[in-house]
């Protein structure tokens, strides 16, 4: 019998909202599969008051043999300074970055609290805007209106990744992404329903395995036919029979997450964003 791996806390602390530090943070942790994380975000730190009450918390962690990490992105120096007194590995998201780069621009960074938040570039923002309020209107096909400015629509049956799919292309590369229900009514013989099949060349298919689907749908809908195998399976067998009549590039979304979804859906369709 293999050993239990130690359970290991871990803290996400930000002067800010706690975005970032969760970000990279999970993205360096996301390294280790096989450990388990006990997460705290702990935002809005800006004070030497506050950090030394994170500190306090972090103290208690260790007491309980949880050997904490503390992922910070502060840049007051007092906070910083109080931040590093907790029994924690911690690792600075930005201060390295920020020397390197105000080394490279030959100026200081600015001391203002929250600037990795601010809107930036407003084009770029209001483009985000714009792909979030259309991803919504348009999702599971609630609405065909303006499918001739989509980007991407994704097609697939119930609960095989369409909306976090959508989401993350809208919120992370301001894409224009509708996507539409495969369903019992839709017969692989007759080809995409009509309001789709005109933008067939910017459509993608999700599938997934018929008992991953019947697990995600038993959340939903247990003991029914809805969640049930043999309906799922015949579901996914016809929208792969559907997506290979048409020609429509597809993935398996069982063993994926959003972001390499995305990264194949941007890669096969040549998208730019």
């Amino acid at each position: 019998m293999s050993t239990p791996q130690p359970r290991r806390a871990v803290y996400f602390v930000s002067d800010s909202t706690g975005i970032t530090a969760e970000t990279l943070g999970n993205a360096l942790l996301s390294n280790f599969p096989g450990l388990t994380f006990l997460r705290h975000t702990i935002p809005f730190v800006d004070s030497v008051g506050g950090a030394r009450d994170v500190v306090r918390g972090i103290a208690d962690a260790h007491a309980a043999g949880l050997d904490p990490i503390l992922f910070t992105t502060t840049k007051d120096a007092s906070v910083s300074d109080a931040l590093a007194a907790a029994p924690a590995t911690r690792i600075d998201l930005l201060q390295g970055h920020l020397t390197e780069l105000e080394n490279c621009l030959a100026t200081t960074a600015t001391e203002q609290l929250g600037r990795f938040h601010t809107v930036g570039d407003p084009e770029q923002y209001f483009r985000r805007m714009r792909a979030v309020e259309y991803a919504i209107e348009h999702d599971d096909g609630q609405s065909m209106r303006a499918l001739d400015i989509a980007d991407v629509i994704i097609v697939a049956p119930s609960r095989c990744g369409k909306t976090p799919t959508t989401m993350y292309l809208a919120l992370q590369y301001r894409l224009l992404v509708a996507n539409y229900p495969l369903t019992d009514d839709d017969d692989p013989g007759d080809g995409l329903p009509r309001d789709v099949a005109r933008y067939a060349s910017r459509c993608f298919g999700l599938t997934t395995t018929p008992l991953r689907l019947s697990q995600v749908r038993h959340e939903r809908r247990p003991s029914s036919r809805y969640s049930s195998l043999a309906q799922c399976t015949r579901e996914l067998r016809r929208a792969e029979i559907l997506y290979r009549a048409t020609g429509i590039p597809y993935l398996n979304s069982s063993t994926k997450s959003v972001e390499e979804m995305s990264a194949v859906i941007l890669q096969t369709l040549k998208l730019r964003p």
